[in-house]
């Protein structure tokens, strides 16, 4: 028991010597604990609405105000033709589109139920049934003396009209394990060079710092080529999820991602002096507050606005949108190019950051 308790001393006068650890073994899961109690939760918020009234009347005004009175639906455009709501789902901009017929109120003053039709974003399966079941809700509160008891809804779902879960959530997971290896693999590298001595040997080779980095990242980003590769079957072939879009399209955005991931780990390597410390750093400050803030599976929309605005420097977000906009929606770089320059821009900013600490650490 004396040699036990020895060593059980030892270890934690190790650990409280390493000041690098302490922070997230202490710090992290309260940031964590913050972060997943605001963005965790199954509850859809301000859907993105957007409508097309072509009856132009009060009743017709009424209805779409049923819609924006509630904390379920926030109007995002007015448009006057259905091609124009079409094109806002296709970008993302909207994920409901409601369309009021002509005559609509003609038939609501004659006894007659109304029709109306709405279409959904079917991308994101969770939310589409949800909304969907809160847009049903709201046209049956419609109900009036002397009136039809409720308005006819035609629903469309628009790229998983089954809403397959497995068809969103699939293109997610293969962002998430590109982002892992990556990200995992490049955070070693300088670290484990350090830990075995021999970056001490590359300091004393004609190599540049510049040289240094791409020797470090290019490889791991064939590693994450070949990943995308092996996994591009399992998703077609195994999991027939529907693949609409071009791959070249998919092979050129998934090239900014990977600098993202790729800088995000050389960046955690110079801040990290042992492997397991560039583990910790890697998966509680960076992986899991991506995956939580991405979308992926928690609704953006529905988090805090200040949380909504961090999304923003969260390259996984414009992956998601990227996979899932291939995958699903069928779309090309006329709709995806910003989300491809948005990952372009964050992972030189990062890539130029940590360089500046790599070239401070080498000093």
């Amino acid at each position: 028991m004396r040699t036990l308790r020895l060593l059980l001393v030892k270890e934690l006068l190790q650990l409280l010597r390493d000041p690098k650890i302490l922070p997230i073994l202490f710090i992290a899961p309260v940031i964590q604990l913050v972060i997943l109690g605001y963005a965790a939760t199954t509850d859809v918020r301000r859907v993105e609405l957007a409508v097309c009234d072509l009856d132009h009347t009060r009743t017709s005004r009424e209805l779409v105000d049923r819609f924006t009175s509630s904390t379920y639906f926030e109007l995002v455009a007015a448009r006057d033709s259905q091609k124009e709501l079409d094109a806002l789902l296709e970008s993302g901009e909207a994920r409901l589109a409601l369309t009021i017929p002509a005559g609509f109120a003609a038939d609501r003053a004659a006894g007659r139920s109304g029709q109306v039709q709405l279409v959904a974003d079917g991308a994101n399966a969770m939310v589409t049934s949800l909304a969907l079941g809160y847009a049903r809700a709201v046209l049956a509160l419609t109900a009036g003396p002397g009136l039809a008891p409720a308005l006819e809804l035609r629903p469309k779902v628009l790229y998983n009209p089954d809403l397959v879960s497995r068809n969103f959530m699939v293109p997610g997971v293969l962002a998430m394990i590109i982002m892992v290896m990556t990200m995992m693999l490049s955070s070693m590298a300088v670290v484990r060079e350090l830990e075995v001595g021999t970056l001490e040997q590359l300091l004393v080779t004609p190599l540049r710092p510049g040289q240094i980095i791409a020797g470090k990242l290019i490889p791991f980003a064939l590693v994450g080529t070949v990943e995308i590769l092996t996994a591009m079957p399992v998703v077609l072939l195994w999991f027939r999820v529907p693949l609409r879009g071009s791959l070249a399209v998919l092979a050129l955005l998934t090239l900014p991602f990977m600098l993202c991931t790729l800088s995000l780990g050389l960046l955690v390597s110079t801040l990290a002096r042992t492997q397991q410390q560039a583990m910790m750093i890697t998966t509680f400050v960076f992986m899991l507050p991506q995956i939580y803030l991405s979308g992926f599976v928690f609704p953006i929309q529905n988090m805090p606005k200040a949380f909504q605005l961090v999304t923003y420097v969260v390259p996984l977000r414009y992956y998601v949108k990227v996979l899932r906009g291939v995958f699903l929606k069928g779309v090309g770089l006329d709709v995806l190019w910003p989300q491809g320059l948005a990952m372009l821009g964050l992972g030189l900013l990062i890539l130029t950051v940590a360089r500046l600490r790599f070239r401070r650490r080498l000093g």
